[in-house]
């Protein structure tokens, strides 16, 4: 398993959980959690203007890295990611 730094952007923290059960099913593991807040943005996307920021550092298998990255290529609810390998 490689470690990856993962920050996202939401504009609600209810669908932090549906993110969280996605990599669990992908056999990953959330090491550390660090919740920024809500944070004005520096653009509007999708016509909003604040979101919340957070970072997790996770545990995942390269493999199971591209599944990860396609099905939150496809979660309407996502506003932004950056997914680093650490």
């Amino acid at each position: 398993m490689s470690k990856y730094e993962f920050t996202f952007l939401l504009p609600d923290e209810a669908e932090v959980e549906s993110i969280r059960s996605l990599i669990t099913s992908l056999n990953g593991k959330i090491s550390d959690e660090v919740k920024w807040g809500k944070r004005e943005l520096s653009y509007p996307m999708k016509k909003l203007y604040e979101a919340f920021y957070i970072t997790w550092q996770l545990d995942i298998a390269p493999k199971q890295l591209t599944e990860l990255k396609k099905k939150l290529n496809f979660n309407e609810k996502l506003l932004r990611y950056l997914l680093l390998k650490v």
